[in-house]
Order: C-alpha cells, then sequence, then structure tokens
C-alpha cells in the first residue's frame, strides 16, 4: 500500500555555513550527511539529489513581500492555497477567521478523508493544551485545526500511553519533566522514528509535527538547536531502518525560516527545508518549489489526482 508520511519541522530554513550561527551547519548529523552524500543541509548545497533521497530549497515567501509567517505557510502546505496571497499578507503564529475558511476549504486531511484514504496525526496533546484551548486561552494551530476538520481526533495521554501517538519532542522525557505525566513512555530517537511506521500503518497519510525548532530559534539558543537537529537526525535513523522505501514517500518540510540563523530572534526570508526520501522520490523531487506544490505531490503519489485544489 502508497502511504506518504510527512514530518513538519517548524521553522527551518536553508541558511548559511556558518558554524556560529547556524545549527545545522554545526550539529552531527550522519543520517541526514548519508542522505545527501555529505552535504550540509544548507543554502550553499542548493537543489540536490542523491539516490533516493532529495533536498527541495522551497520558496515560503510564495510572491508575497515580508517574512513568512507559520499561520498562512502552514495552510499552504495542507491545502495548495497561495495563502499568503489569498490575504495579502504573511500571518501567524495561529490561524484567525480569514485563515482557518482556506483550511475549511481545502485542507488535505478533510479532502483525503472524502476520497476514502485513511490519514492519521499522530501528536499527542497534554490535557493542560485541552484545557487552555476550552477557555478560550489558546487557539489551535494550522495543522491540529485542519486535522481535527479532517475528521481526526487529537491525541490524549491515553492515546501515548497506549503507544497510539507521540510526544512532539520525540522521546517523551518532556512529559515527564515538564508536563507532570512521570509514567510518560520513553523512546530514544530512533526507537521514536521507529514507533511513528508503526502507528502510521493503518493510514496513507501520516503527519506529524515537531515545533521546538521554531521556539529555539525565537529564543536564539543555539546549543539546544544542535542537540534537537541531533534528536531529529537519530528519529529519521530509526524510521528509515523501518520504513518500506518502496511503498512510501516520506516528506520532510518546513514553513518558514527561523532556527537556521540563531543571530535573530525573528523568521528569516531564507528558502525553507524539504527533503523528499523513499519511493518515485526523484519523480516528485522537482515538482516541489513553492510551500503550495505538496498537496499535489501527495494526491498524485496516492493515485488521487482529483484531490488538486480547483484554481
Amino acid at each position: 500500500m502508497r502511504r506518504v508520511l510527512f514530518l513538519f519541522i517548524d521553522g527551518v530554513g536553508l541558511g548559511r555555513d556558518d558554524l556560529t550561527v547556524n545549527p545545522l551547519a554545526a550539529a552531527t548529523l550522519p543520517t541526514l550527511a548519508a542522505l545527501l552524500d555529505g552535504n550540509p543541509l544548507t543554502a550553499s548545497t542548493g537543489r540536490f539529489s542523491h539516490g533516493d533521497a532529495h533536498l527541495c530549497p522551497t520558496d515560503a515567501q510564495l510572491s508575497v513581500p515580508g517574512r513568512p509567517q507559520s499561520a498562512t505557510g502552514q495552510t499552504a502546505i495542507l491545502t495548495g492555497v497561495n495563502a499568503p496571497a489569498r490575504l495579502g499578507e504573511h500571518y501567524g503564529p495561529r490561524p484567525d477567521q480569514r485563515v482557518r475558511d482556506i483550511l475549511d476549504e481545502a485542507g488535505i486531511f478533510a479532502r483525503l478523508h472524502a476520497a476514502g484514504h485513511p490519514t492519521a496525526f499522530v501528536n499527542a496533546y497534554p490535557q493542560r493544551y485541552f484545557d487552555a484551548v476550552k477557555r478560550g486561552k489558546r487557539l489551535l494551530s494550522a495543522v491540529p485545526y485542519a486535522a481535527q476538520r479532517g475528521g481526526l481526533r487529537l491525541l490524549t495521554w491515553k492515546d501515548m500511553q497506549a503507544q497510539q501517538a507521540l510526544s512532539a519532542n520525540f522521546t517523551g522525557l518532556g512529559w515527564r519533566t515538564q508536563l507532570g505525566y512521570p509514567n510518560a513512555p520513553l523512546y530514544s530517537p530512533a526507537e521514536a522514528g521507529a514507533q511513528f511506521w508503526r502507528i502510521a500503518q493503518p493510514a496513507r497519510f501520516a503527519f506529524f509535527e515537531h515545533w521546538l525548532t521554531d521556539y529555539l530559534g525565537h529564543r536564539r539558543d543555539f546549543r539546544a538547536a544542535v542537540d534537537n537537529f541531533q534528536r531529529i537526525d537519530g528519529f529519521l535513523a530509526g524510521l528509515l531502518d523501518v520504513m518500506d522505501w518502496q511503498e512510501t514517500l516520506l516528506i520532510v518540510a518546513s514553513d518558514h525560516g527561523n532556527v537556521e540563523d540563531c543571530s535573530t530572534r525573528k523568521h528569516t526570508e531564507n528558502q525553507a527545508l524539504t527533503l523528499l526520501v523513499g519511493s518515485q522520490s526523484g519523480r516528485y523531487a522537482h515538482r516541489i518549489r513553492r510551500l503550495d506544490d505538496f498537496v499535489n505531490v501527495v494526491a498524485e503519489f496516492l493515485g488521487k489526482n482529483n484531490l488538486a485544489h480547483p484554481q
């Protein structure tokens, strides 16, 4: 069965080869280095292919001036609609009603569900998150909003305990040390990557969101960002070790630049990171140029061209 796995990593662009400000240049990333034949995940590598892995620098500005933002960038990824152009601005971090209207119109989870494709959004959320949303103290970001509109239930501590959901930081350690769940399952990064594959089995399209990269970029926490990218590399090692490369398209993608330049707390105008790995990835790599290109690639790979959004 063909399957798309989408690992969304918030706030990662392709920056300079500067070991003092770019954690992607400074980190030790053996899995990613092997995929890219030793080339770094920086702007200097450019568009690059090696075997079944392809680096696709991705336009996050979408012909709209200014720094790209999370709500409109993620919405472009999730809908195939140029959300910044529709609104006339980059907007974020969380969707307002204008952005929610676009997600309601064209969200990939809902469109796949309507076409008969099971989907999965594997992130678990602690109870305090649901409490804050219920009190009106927190708005859903674009990904959980689109997942809910696509008929999915946001996963909870109970799902994580049943090993049917993952912590956004991969290992689950933060659930024990910061969120008050002392019995939360713990994984090494590689074990978490393998667990993502297992959780995704019933789905044709499985999505996992990692937001810590954007958080660390805003904090300019270079050392923590280096450590975090090394965890991401370990997660990918575990996933790629068990993934069916013949029937799976893995998309690793971001919505805008940020953490690749720890000299600033602001988003950057760098091209966003995208990697395609696995089945027929070479066929689709040249198609990923902008944030609004992903939905059509997913639809074609899954054999549902009618998912393409009407222009």
